[in-house]
């Protein structure tokens, strides 16, 4: 691990963004709430919250860090979703992979739920 100890603690704050697109019939599948699974994008947002402030356990080298906020937004598009994820604490080192993490795990997770309608993905 990369030694931050003489770096000041400061606030720190990232935003990551992704997409995920899909068939019409799963996105329809979505938007009606018609999934054997439940609700994909309840489920997504509270995904992607955990994987960001388990992200030192995930990625070989990352800090452990004490979030003070971690929000996932999806944000419905033509095709699928938007997906944002807002990471804050005060630390000596950032907070993107923690942030990159939740959208990653978000999209991961909508994509398992509507598994069985992603012939054409």
């Amino acid at each position: 691990m990369v030694d931050v100890g003489a770096k000041p603690v400061t606030a720190r704050e990232a935003l990551a963004r992704g997409e995920i697109t899909m068939s019409a019939v799963a996105l329809g599948l979505i938007r009606r709430g018609a999934l054997a699974k439940g609700d994909p994008l309840q489920t997504a947002r509270l995904a992607g919250i955990m994987a960001a402030k388990r992200t030192s356990e995930l990625i070989p080298l990352c800090h452990p860090l004490a979030l003070t906020h971690v929000s996932v937004e999806l944000i419905p598009r033509r095709r699928g979703y938007r997906i944002e994820a807002r990471v804050r604490t005060s630390s000596q080192t950032g907070v993107e992979m923690e942030a990159l993490t939740g959208v990653a795990v978000a999209a991961l997770t909508i994509y398992d739920m509507s598994r069985p309608w992603t012939k054409r993905w």
